[in-house]
Parts: structure tokens; sequence; C-alpha cells
């Protein structure tokens, strides 16, 4: 048993609160934190491709019903993938952290 976890149980038992305490004694060490498994986040990598280049592409909303009200070169400019611009670009590349 590591010391931090010696001293967080010693401090349930005498009902201090433990994450307080510990953290005041040990500092970070104090909770040993587990990290999860990095991965990209599949709702994200379905609707986003990174380019080779690093840019982010995205297919623009307006393409699934109602067509006949859209005039042709907006269907066909709707057909293609849109680059997306600087403000979400760094959101986005965190939750793709094995496509660039």
């Amino acid at each position: 048993m590591t010391k931090a976890r010696e001293i967080l149980r010693e401090f349930f038992e005498t009902g201090v609160r433990a994450t307080t305490a510990a953290w005041k004694v040990l500092g970070a060490e104090a909770l040993e934190t587990r990290w999860g498994a990095l991965s990209n986040e599949p709702s994200v990598s379905k609707r986003f491709k990174i380019t080779g280049t690093g840019k982010v592409l995205f297919r623009g909303a307006g393409r699934r019903h109602l067509l006949q009200g859209k005039s042709p070169k907006r269907r066909r400019s709707l057909r293609k993938a849109s680059v997306l611009g600087p403000t979400d670009v760094y959101r986005i590349k965190q939750n793709l952290p094995f496509s660039h």
C-alpha cells in the first residue's frame, strides 16, 4: 500500500475530509488518478476529417431534404467538404488525438 493510500485511509477513519487533507499533506500524489485510455471521440471522428496538411474538413448542413427549393449551384457546392475555420480547429483536434 502506498503512502498516499495509508494517509487517505487514516483521514477516512478520523472523519476528516479525505481529499482536502490528503492534498494538503501530499499534493497531487494523494489522489493517484488513473488516466483513461487516450482515444478518438467517435462522434467527432464521423463528422470531421483531418487532412495531411492539418486542415479540418467537414460536411455542411442542408443536403438532407427540401433540395427542390435550393438552386443547382447551391446543391453542387453542398456536395463538397468545407474547411473548418481556425476558431474550432483546436477543439476538434483535441478530440481526435490519433488523426494528426
